[in-house]
């Protein structure tokens, strides 16, 4: 046989002994089951189908990580497990821009302290101008009663005119008592909100070296007691 022949022969065979090398390496696979023991074979072990295994190299080195193989049942609850733990990622994120966008809003206490004393002066604001729209209710309605003792305050025999303006005083007073009633409320939301706000503030104040207490501060035991007793002078 030609020497050339030879060489061709010998490296045909040098070749397919490192292919078979490569395919035998490339079939070990090695895995930890379920009761803690260390499995080996020459191909996915399926004792460990539901945990990952190793295709190993002839040095021991990693060459690739087998994923566990699931079921549809078990891909699905995965799946919903991976969705869960994205939103409760993404509600973290969203609360720390929450948190950013308040300590950006309000760098200090005293900031804080007169926001809410400005919203709670323009709910008091409006309800200066129903009291004076209920007393001058009030007025009407004296005027309307002397009016009345005319007709022996029988509302019968009253003209139409006059019972038309003692209706209309009194749908009047209803609406502004139940006006002040919901501003009550609204004052008691403004300082619910800040109050929540404010406890948020003085742990981001304190993680941020941010001294709190502010002489001007508004509480809303304050506010509340002083929308009682506007209640209670009217």
């Amino acid at each position: 046989m030609p020497r050339a022949r030879l060489w061709a022969a010998g490296g045909a065979l040098l070749l397919g002994a490192g292919l078979w090398s490569t395919v035998a390496q490339a079939q070990i696979y090695t895995c930890v089951d379920a009761k803690g023991r260390r499995l080996t074979s020459d191909r996915p072990i399926v004792e460990c189908l539901d945990r990952e295994q190793h295709q190993m190299g002839n040095t021991g080195t990693v060459i690739r990580t087998l994923p566990p193989s699931y079921t549809a049942d078990e891909r699905a609850r995965l799946e919903a497990q991976r969705k869960l733990e994205a939103e409760q990622r993404a509600r973290v994120l969203e609360e720390r821009r929450r948190e950013r966008a308040l300590l950006i809003r309000y760098p200090n206490q005293g900031v804080h302290d007169k926001e809410r004393a400005e919203a709670l002066a323009q709910i008091d604001e409006v309800i200066g101008a129903v009291n004076k729209r209920e007393l001058a209710l009030v007025a009407q309605r004296k005027e309307i009663d002397v009016e009345l003792e005319f007709y022996q305050s029988d509302v019968s025999k009253a003209p139409s005119w006059l019972r038309r303006k003692l209706e209309d005083n009194e749908k009047q007073m209803v609406v502004q008592k139940r006006f002040l009633d919901e501003q009550a409320q609204e004052k008691q939301r403004i300082n619910a909100r800040f109050d929540e706000e404010l406890a948020k503030l003085k742990q981001l104040w304190a993680a941020n070296g941010v001294r709190t207490g502010s002489a001007g501060s508004t509480s809303s035991t304050s506010s509340t007691s002083s929308t009682g007793s506007a209640a209670t002078s009217r």
